[in-house]
């Protein structure tokens, strides 16, 4: 992991790293990230740190008619992250807390990628799309006409920040949703091989099998490398019946919108079927591709753990029946 030791020059009595600043009104278990600190007298209302996850933060302004394609205006970037949402304090602008974070990050060696108030983050309409993409996980106030986003980087460390205000005049209340990845590789070979034999227990007990060794690249329909071991178990699987006929059905966590999800767990799924039908030569009348997104889930997607495991792929037996 390369963390970035951040330079004691944080613009003093504005932006506080130590745990003295953390406020009694902070949620259980939060406390600040020491790279970023926070504005003085505000308090964390929302806390989560993952090991390992995969987000795409805005990086550029959203061309016009783009709103709907945030592929053309994020950037891709996977490894421990941690959301943090600040509140407060009252009588502070989002423009003078956000200038703050970004004065003490280049204080630090942080390079600015972006900065943009309100619509000049994007060329023309499709506004909302960028904010929910710069908040994340973190749940703010849908005041986006006067919001602010800030993404900066170094060495491989990324500060993603969206503040929005709440009230007016002198009590008015910024609010600051801070997305920190730090890039690095995920812990690998975790999740076992589904053999073939496995995948006929399952079928006799439940009629359906979830196998994680299927991977395609982040926010993509494209098939990894590493997914070809348990596509030939998958391969064995169907060639010992030959009657046997399955629904592919494609999983995602609940990172992104619901309507992209499922067009993408579809995709995903579709992927799976051309791969069975034109690489191993399984027939495309026993395949159906389907895709669920993140109405299925197979554990809570509060977690890093609990999203890894709703990003699958099922295999369902498809019954003469239900034709």
């Amino acid at each position: 992991m390369r963390l970035v030791r951040f330079w004691a020059v944080l613009v003093a009595a504005v932006v506080g790293s130590c745990a003295s600043a953390a406020l009694a009104q902070d949620v259980a278990g939060a406390g600040d990230h020491p790279l970023v600190g926070r504005y003085t007298g505000s308090e964390i209302s929302f806390y989560e740190k993952r090991a390992y996850d995969e987000v795409a933060l805005p990086n550029r302004i959203v061309p016009a008619g783009e709103d709907r394609t945030p592929e053309a205006w994020t950037m891709e970037v996977a490894g421990t992250v941690t959301s943090i949402r600040y509140d407060g304090p009252e009588g502070r602008s989002g423009l003078e807390v956000m200038r703050n974070y970004q004065q003490a990050l280049e204080a630090g060696g942080f390079e600015t990628i972006l900065f943009c108030v309100r619509d000049d983050c994007t060329e023309r309409g499709g506004i909302s799309s960028f904010w929910d993409s710069a908040r994340g996980i973190i749940g703010m106030p849908t005041t986006w006409d006067r919001s602010i986003y800030f993404l900066a980087g170094k060495d491989g460390v990324f500060v993603s920040m969206l503040s929005v205000e709440t009230g007016s005049g002198a009590a008015v209340i910024p609010h600051v949703a801070l997305t920190l990845v730090e890039t690095d590789e995920m812990e690998a070979d975790q999740i076992m091989l589904v053999e073939a034999s496995a995948m006929e227990e399952a079928f006799a007990a439940d009629g359906r099998i979830a196998v994680y060794g299927i991977y395609f690249d982040f926010d993509s329909a494209d098939l990894r490398p590493e997914s070809d071991a348990q596509l030939v178990e998958l391969v064995r699987f169907l060639k010992e019946d030959p009657s046997l006929e399955v629904v592919i059905v494609g999983h995602t966590d609940s990172f992104g919108g619901f309507d992209y999800n499922l067009a993408l767990s579809q995709r995903r799924a579709q992927a799976v079927v051309d791969a069975l039908v034109a690489r191993y030569g399984i027939a495309a009348a026993r395949l159906i591709p389907a895709g669920a997104g993140m109405v299925a889930p197979a554990s809570t997607n509060r977690t890093e753990e609990g999203r890894a495991l709703n990003r699958r792929v099922e295999i369902v037996e498809l019954l003469a029946d239900d034709r």
